[in-house]
């Protein structure tokens, strides 16, 4: 199992993670519970397991808005493809070492792409 992010790339993660639907916390939990860090966490195990029914309630809860928003036509495959492509980025990135002063430029990208692709 590998550790969070690096310094260098924790502010992107961080930023991504303020617009999402998650807690820092509830993230360091989904990717423990997925085995893709070998977090400890400071918290009682009955305060773990709440924020890990709160994680899979927050969880599934995407994937059903996903799966309504593609039945419905809201998002297409182009949208779909634009998504696709900055996770593959933010993958890639997230091994690299970013300068801080690319931090906002890669961030401003990933904004303009999503207001682009979300725009009602």
């Amino acid at each position: 199992m590998s550790k969070l992010p690096d310094d260098n790339f924790s502010n992107i993660i961080r930023e991504i993670i303020k617009k999402s639907l998650f807690t820092e916390r509830q993230i360091e939990i989904i990717a423990k519970r997925k085995n893709l860090v070998d977090a400890q966490f400071t918290i009682s195990k009955g305060a773990f397991y709440r924020q890990v029914a709160q994680c899979e309630d927050k969880f599934t809860a995407l994937c059903y808005s996903w799966i309504l928003l593609k039945g419905l036509g809201v998002l297409d495959d182009d949208d779909i493809d634009v998504i696709n492509r900055l996770s593959e980025q933010v993958s890639v990135i997230k091994s690299s070492d970013i300068f801080p002063e690319r931090e906002e430029e890669i961030m401003s990208v990933i904004r303009v792409l999503l207001q682009r692709t979300c725009k009602l």
